[in-house]
C-alpha cells in the first residue's frame, strides 16, 4: 500500500452526527483523526435551512425529532444540546356517523386523553389497553436502551436479563400488526399504535421488519419520548462540529472518496479531487451500499425508501373541522388518515404502482415548542412551520416520472389533510415574493440525490434487532454491530446494527469497536 504525507489513526467517512460522534469519541481518546465529507457542509441529513429567501426561518429539512440521542453520549462528549418536551404525545382528527372530532394523546395520561378515547369508542377499555400495552413497553425500554451502546448480546442473554418475556414476545417473535389487533379493538387507535412501526418502512404490518421499525420508535434512550431539538436540527451538527474539532479532529469538506484500498497495515483513501490519505482503520459513516462498491463487493439489496418529505411556512395555522384549538392539535404527532384499514389500503395501493390516496401523514409543528428557528418579526406575526411525512410512498412510485409523481403525491397529501381542515393548508402557506407558496417537496429520489440516502431509505437498509442469534450473513460473529469482512473497516453510520435514526449509537459503537481492539 502507498503511503500518504500523513498517516492517521483513523478516518471517518461522512460528516453527518454519526461521523462526528464517531470522530469526537476517537478524538477525545487521543488519536489523529481526518474526518471526510462529500458535501460543502456537515449535517447529512441531520441539517438546518432557510429553505425559502424571503423569510428568515431555518427548518430541520430530513430529520426532525430526537429520540434515539442516548444521554452516556451527551455526557461523554459534553454536547451543549438542548431538547424540549412537547405537551401532546399526538393528535389524530376523525369522521364518524357526521361527527368530526379527534383522538388526542397528551404526553403523561390525564383526564383529558382519557376523554378523548372515550369519545371515540363509547367506552374507556380502548383507553385502558393503551395504558397497559405502552406500560410494559415503557419497562422494556428502560431495560433495553442501555445495551445499545454495548457488545451485542445473543436474543437468549438479552431476554433473560430484560426478564419481560410476554412483552419480548410481542416484540421480537410475533408480527406486531398481530399483536396490535389482539390487544386493540378500534380501527383508529390500531393506527395511531402501528404508525411507529411503518415511519420509512414500506412494509405490511405483518411484515417483522415493522417490528423492528416500532422497537426503535418507542426505546429511545430509555423513554421513548420524541423531544423537538432547541434550534433546530443545525443547532446539533454545529455543536458536534464544534466537540470534534476541540478533540483535535481534522475536517476536510468537499472531499467524495473516488477509491478506497485496504491492506495488512491499513486502508489508503483517494477523494475525487485527486487527494490520498492512510490511515490504519477506516470508519465509514455513509451508507453500507456505498461502501460494497468502493470495495468492489456485492451491493446489499435492501427495501427502498417511502417517505414524502413536506416542509411549508405558514403565516399562520389551520382551523380544523373539529373545532379544536390548532395549537392543541398540532402540538405534538399529527396523524392524518393513519388508522389500520386505511394504512394496509394503502400499502396495497403502493405496491399496485399507485400513489395512495387518501395519503397517511404525519406533521410535526416545530415552532410551537421551539420558536427560536423562526426571526423575531415572523413570532410576532404568528407565523408557524410544520413539517409533513407522507407514508406508503416508495421510491419505485417516482421512478418513471419523478418530478410529476412527486407533484401528485404532493396533491394526495394537501388533499388528505384538507379533509379535517376548515381553512384549506394553502389559504395559510406564506407567500413567496414569486408567486409561489413556502413549501418545499421531496420524494426518496431527492433524498438519495441530495443526502446519498440509497434509494432514499432513511435507515440506509433494512432494520435489524439490537442483538444477534446466527444470522445467515455472519453478522453474529459481529461484537459492536460496526464490525465488516476487514478488519480495517468499520460501518458507523445507519447501516450499522442498532444504527438507525438521530442516535449517534453508531458512531459510537464503531469507535468503542475500534478503541477495544487497539
Amino acid at each position: 500500500m502507498k503511503q500518504g504525507h500523513k498517516v492517521y489513526d483513523a478516518i471517518v467517512v461522512g460528516g453527518g452526527h454519526n461521523g462526528l460522534v464517531a470522530a469526537s469519541y476517537l478524538g477525545k481518546a487521543g488519536k489523529a483523526v481526518l474526518l471526510l465529507e462529500a458535501r460543502d457542509e456537515l449535517g447529512g441529513a441531520t441539517t438546518s435551512v432557510k429553505p425559502f429567501p424571503e423569510y428568515e426561518a431555518r427548518l430541520s429539512r430530513y430529520s426532525y425529532l430526537v429520540s434515539l440521542l442516548p444521554d452516556q453520549i451527551v455526557s461523554d462528549l459534553g454536547i451543549h444540546f438542548k431538547t424540549l418536551d412537547r405537551s401532546v404525545a399526538s393528535y389524530t382528527p376523525y369522521q364518524r356517523e357526521g361527527r368530526e372530532d379527534g383522538l388526542l394523546v397528551s404526553a403523561s395520561w390525564d383526564e383529558q386523553t382519557e376523554n378523548s378515547f372515550r369519545r371515540l369508542t363509547d367506552s374507556d377499555q380502548e383507553g385502558l389497553a393503551w395504558r397497559e400495552f405502552y406500560g410494559e413497553i415503557a419497562v422494556l425500554a428502560q431495560r433495553l436502551a442501555p445495551s445499545l451502546l454495548q457488545p451485542l448480546q445473543s436474543a437468549a442473554e438479552l431476554k433473560a436479563k430484560i426478564g419481560l418475556p410476554d412483552v419480548w414476545r410481542n416484540l421480537m417473535e410475533v408480527p406486531i400488526g398481530e399483536v396490535i389487533r389482539d390487544r386493540f379493538s378500534d380501527d383508529l387507535v390500531q393506527g395511531v399504535v402501528l404508525t411507529d412501526a411503518l415511519i420509512g418502512t414500506f412494509v405490511s404490518a405483518d411484515d417483522m421488519q415493522a417490528n423492528r421499525c416500532f422497537l426503535y420508535h418507542l426505546i429511545g434512550n430509555g423513554t421513548g419520548q420524541w423531544r423537538v431539538p432547541q434550534g433546530g436540527m443545525g443547532a446539533l451538527v454545529k455543536e458536534l462540529s464544534r466537540i470534534a474539532k476541540m478533540n483535535g479532529v481534522e475536517i476536510k469538506l468537499q472531499s467524495k472518496v473516488a477509491a478506497m484500498e485496504s491492506g495488512p497495515a491499513g486502508v489508503r483513501i483517494e477523494t475525487e479531487s485527486g487527494d490520498a490519505y492512510v490511515a490504519r482503520d477506516l470508519l465509514f459513516a455513509a451508507a453500507p451500499q456505498h461502501l460494497a462498491r468502493l470495495r468492489s463487493r456485492t451491493v446489499p439489496k435492501s427495501l427502498e425508501g417511502s417517505q414524502l418529505k413536506i416542509n411549508m411556512l405558514l403565516s399562520r395555522l389551520p382551523r380544523l373541522k373539529s373545532g379544536v384549538d390548532p395549537r392543541l392539535a398540532f402540538a405534538g404527532t399529527f396523524h392524518v388518515n393513519e388508522s389500520f384499514s386505511q394504512f394496509e389500503a394503502a400499502y396495497s395501493r403502493a405496491c399496485s404502482g399507485e400513489i395512495p390516496q387518501p395519503l397517511p401523514l404525519e406533521m410535526y409543528c416545530h415552532t410551537l415548542t421551539d420558536p427560536t428557528i423562526l426571526s423575531a418579526e415572523l413570532i410576532e406575526k404568528g407565523f408557524q412551520t410544520l413539517t409533513l411525512f407522507g407514508l406508503h410512498t416508495p421510491a419505485r412510485l417516482f421512478d418513471a416520472d419523478p418530478e410529476r409523481a412527486k407533484t401528485k403525491a404532493k396533491e394526495h397529501a394537501l388533499a388528505s389533510l384538507n379533509q379535517y381542515l376548515f381553512d384549506p393548508i394553502e389559504s395559510v402557506i406564506a407567500p413567496c415574493l414569486d408567486g409561489s407558496l413556502a413549501m418545499e417537496v421531496k420524494s426518496p429520489l431527492d433524498l438519495e440525490v441530495d443526502i446519498a440516502l440509497p434509494r432514499g431509505n432513511i435507515f440506509h437498509r433494512d432494520l435489524e434487532f439490537p442483538f444477534i442469534d446466527g444470522d445467515a450473513d455472519g453478522t453474529d460473529q459481529q461484537l459492536w454491530g460496526a464490525e465488516t469482512d476487514d478488519p480495517h473497516i468499520y460501518l458507523a453510520g445507519a447501516g450499522a446494527r442498532r444504527g438507525g435514526g438521530v442516535s449517534g449509537i453508531a458512531g459510537h459503537n464503531a469507535a468503542m469497536a475500534l478503541l477495544k481492539k487497539a
